[in-house]
Parts: structure tokens; sequence; C-alpha cells
């Protein structure tokens, strides 16, 4: 093989591993082993087993990053749900290897991985603002989005502790928390009343977010 296409080989070698166990818990040797290579010509291709960890993360989280890429066509509601269950694919294919990145450890606690975290954020975070075609986001509306970027993240890790929830609900579930989350600022800012409003227009009458809204006025009822 050529550099090249060696170096993508070990990586796509190390997250398949990564996908079962920790990062932590991986050698090169094991790596080396899957890739049908000496443990030596490992090092001949990465310097070190943390560059080897940066690479292979580094790949993961720009594919993490792509999930929350979605065509602005039909109702908000509509895209989130689709944007959870890709996201929810990747948690569920590489479970280890995530919890691991966001939860942070020795094989990926360097500056490089954390900020390879934070850019999976930011685009998920520019994502979401692009859908709402805002430009210029105002304060509440940052602090719902980032919050609700943290929640996602936080509800993978827990799921993957036990799986007690089925997957599916908790998709749902998280788009219904976007909606609660916007409904909770636009009860106290007129901006986010009126992205609010946005928002609603044009979800049908199955969509999450009229579900939601239907579920809540029975409980008020």
């Amino acid at each position: 093989m050529g550099v090249e296409e060696r170096r993508q080989q070990l990586i796509g070698v190390a997250l398949e591993l990564f996908a079962r166990r920790s990062p932590d818990e991986v050698s090169i040797d094991e790596i080396a082993a899957a890739a049908g290579i000496s443990r030596p010509l490992v090092y001949h291709y990465f310097p070190g087993k943390l560059s080897l960890y940066e690479a292979a993360l580094k790949r993961a989280a720009e594919d993490l990053a792509s999930r929350f890429e979605e065509p602005q066509q039909g109702s908000l509601g509509g895209r989130l749900l689709r944007v959870m269950r890709r996201f929810f694919d990747f948690v569920d294919e590489h479970g280890p290897g995530f919890s691991a990145l966001m939860r942070g450890g020795p094989a990926v606690g360097s500056s490089a991985t954390n900020a390879l975290i934070d850019s999976v954020r930011q685009a998920a975070y520019e994502q979401i603002l692009s859908h709402l075609r805002v430009t210029d986001p105002p304060a509440r509306l940052e602090l719902l989005i980032r919050s609700w970027i943290s929640l996602v993240e936080s509800t993978a890790l827990i799921w993957l502790d036990g799986r007690r929830i089925p997957r599916a609900e908790l998709e749902i579930q998280l788009v219904h928390d976007f909606a609660a989350l916007a409904a909770v600022g636009a009860a106290f800012d007129e901006e986010m009343t009126a992205l609010l409003r946005h928002m609603l227009k044009d979800e049908p009458h199955d969509g999450p977010f009229t579900d939601l809204a239907a579920r809540l006025i029975t409980l008020a009822s």
C-alpha cells in the first residue's frame, strides 16, 4: 500500500476496534494484528499511539458532524427527527468510542481531541441556525441551541449505559425537548416568540411539534 492508503487503513481498523471497546483499552499491538502488519510498521505511519488515536477520532468527529446536515425541506420538527435518527445511528455503531470521546480519558484527553469535540458541537450549532434561517442569533436562541446540543450528548451517554429506554422514543423526545426549550424562551422574549411561531407555521398535523402541543393541552385539561 501507499503511505496514505496504509494510514487510512489503520485509521479504519482503529475505529472498528473502538466500536467494541474504549480507545484506552485498545493497544497498538491489537491494531497492528487486525491490520495484518507489525507493531513497528504502525509507528512508521504514526509517530505514537496518541497520533493514531487522534487521526481516528478526527475521522469519527467528521462523520458525527455530518449527521447534523439535513436538506432544508419539510417541517423543522421532521428535519430534527431525521437528524436525531442519524445521530443515534452513529452512537449505536460506535458506542464505546463515542462514550470515551465525550467523557474524556488518557487516550482522548489531548487538546487536539478536545478541539474535535468542540468542532462537532459548533457544526451542529451552525446547522440548527441554518434551518432556523438565522444569521445573527439573539442570546436566548444561542443558549437554547447550545443547551439542546448538550442535552443530546448527555442523553446519548446515559442511553449507552443500559439502553433502558427504546432508542426511537429518545429520538422523538429530544425533538420535543427542542420545542419545549423554544417555548420557554418564547414565554419571556419577543424575538423567541416570533421564532417559535415561524417554527410551528409549517408543522403538519402529525408532526412531532404538533404531537407535543396536543399532549400538553391534554395534560392541562
